[in-house]
């Protein structure tokens, strides 16, 4: 069972043969707490979601997964409008920043495992121009950091160090093998 909504993760997991049964979504405030830094952010929403959703899923395997993007200590929204959208990409142009995937995975036993994946993405320098079209691609809506390497944001990523894929939202490696290490039969046939 995927606990999400993610598009995205679902077809992450596709791509690696991994198609959930069922999907849920938990209900929860994704805002930061106060001096919340953002390794312990990812962990603690992705352990609140396994918690939100394992009651009414027992006996099942349940994937939960949280993306935050972080540039030093600062934790970057998932925008709801152009002009945060805009914020988000003129702060990371021209920098590096980390985007760390948090996944926990509920045993059918209730067993709670969570893991932290941390890629390294740098930005080329952008001007006014590249940012206004990127806004007004409407694309970087609803994510972490304000933007999708999947799509348009591909042309300003001069460099990723470590999981491509928990750029896009589910470190795939990663998963496979923890699913595969807690017993999970599909995934254990797919692991490395």
């Amino acid at each position: 069972m995927l606990a999400s909504a993610s598009p995205r993760r679902r077809e992450l997991l596709a791509q690696v043969g991994l198609v959930p049964d069922a999907f849920d979504q938990a209900d929860l405030d994704e805002t930061p707490l106060p001096n919340e830094l953002p390794r312990v952010h990812a962990a603690r929403l992705a352990r609140a979601k396994a918690a939100s959703c394992a009651p009414r899923h027992p006996g099942a395997f349940i994937l939960t997964a949280d993306t935050v993007v972080a540039c030093g200590r600062r934790i970057l929204p998932k925008p709801e409008d152009g002009e945060t959208v805009r914020r988000c990409i003129e702060l990371l142009s021209g920098r590096r920043h980390r985007v760390i995937g948090g996944i926990a995975v509920v045993t059918p036993q209730g067993r709670l495992n969570t893991r932290l994946v941390t890629s390294i993405v740098t930005f080329k320098r952008l001007n006014r121009e590249e940012i206004a079209d990127y806004v007004a691609t409407g694309e970087g809506l609803g994510k972490a950091g304000g933007y999708a390497i999947q799509g348009f944001a591909a042309r300003f990523i001069r460099t990723i160090q470590g999981s491509y894929s928990n750029v896009v939202g589910l470190p795939l490696f990663e998963t496979v093998t923890m699913l595969a290490g807690l017993g999970f039969e599909r995934a254990r046939r797919l692991a490395p």
